[in-house]
């Protein structure tokens, strides 16, 4: 897979129910079931719903790009005036991190484990 491709996106939010409502009526999509980060899968991997109201009930929409390392991508975001967000985590499938331009726009860096 290509890296630094824009190939994910997620919507966090503190009201899953309306925000599945609004853009399933909206957009046709579907959403799979909560898993036990109370993260829904949208289209099967096209994108993530989040409910976000166990860690502040943060509200966004932000793009992912897939990058090759991302704890260099966010130290070379940092020297470049980003600030983290959501700093480099980790579960079974991913590493991500959120991090904020410095025009103060919301986006996210992640890659797959395994690649």
């Amino acid at each position: 897979m290509s890296t630094n491709l824009v190939n994910y996106f997620e919507i966090g939010t503190d009201n899953p129910e309306d925000a599945q409502r609004f853009y399933g009526d909206l957009f046709g999509w579907a959403f799979g079931s909560s898993s036990p980060a109370n993260y829904q899968m949208i289209n099967q991997s096209e994108g993530g719903l989040w409910d976000t109201s166990a860690i502040g009930g943060a509200r966004y929409a932000i793009f992912y790009v897939q990058v090759d390392d991302v704890a260099e991508t966010v130290r070379r975001a940092e020297e470049l005036g980003a600030s983290v967000l959501v700093p480099v985590t980790s579960n079974p499938a991913i590493e991500f991190a959120h991090l904020v331009d410095p025009e103060g726009n919301r986006f996210g860096v992640w890659k797959p484990k395994g690649s």
